[in-house]
């Protein structure tokens, strides 16, 4: 079953990242997919923030992950979008055998190496303020936290 949630501001995108971070757990998985400027990055901010990180959350996409450690669970955030196809140097199962979130932005480019369990959430840009959220869960626990936060 899917999900859907409207953002009709920045605030509102940055409210559902810190409901959904409190309900986080070791391990957890969030798959982000939209277009440039959907609100990726925005919604890692939130779930950072939530998290009680101080640091400037920005997209890791030279970087690929950039890893947090300063709130009260670490916080693995990969841009993908620039990945290489051949490219094996990065251990994805490493990190989702963590006791941290991972958040993947531009999932589908690395949807071969995603665990079975995970949220996926693809925004899509309605005007310049709104967006749709669709979350497709895959694992109950997943499935539990979004009956809860929407």
């Amino acid at each position: 079953m899917d999900y859907k949630f409207t953002s009709r501001s920045e605030d509102d995108t940055l409210e559902l990242a810190e409901n959904i971070e409190a309900e986080k757990f070791p391990g957890m998985v969030i798959c982000l997919n939209g277009d440039l400027g959907s609100g990726k990055t925005l919604f890692v901010k939130g779930f950072a923030h939530s998290l009680g990180m101080n640091e400037n959350i920005t997209s890791p996409t030279f970087n690929i992950v950039k890893e947090y450690e300063s709130g009260e669970m670490k916080l693995n955030h990969m841009d993908v979008y620039r990945i290489d196809e051949t490219d094996q140097s990065i251990d994805f199962q490493d990190y989702f055998k963590q006791d941290a979130v991972t958040i993947i932005e531009w999932a589908e480019l690395i949807q071969d190496k995603l665990p079975k369990e995970r949220l996926d959430i693809t925004i899509k840009i309605v005007n310049e303020n709104t967006r749709v959220f669709i979350f497709k869960p895959y694992g109950q626990e997943y499935e539990d936290i979004l009956n809860t936060v929407l």
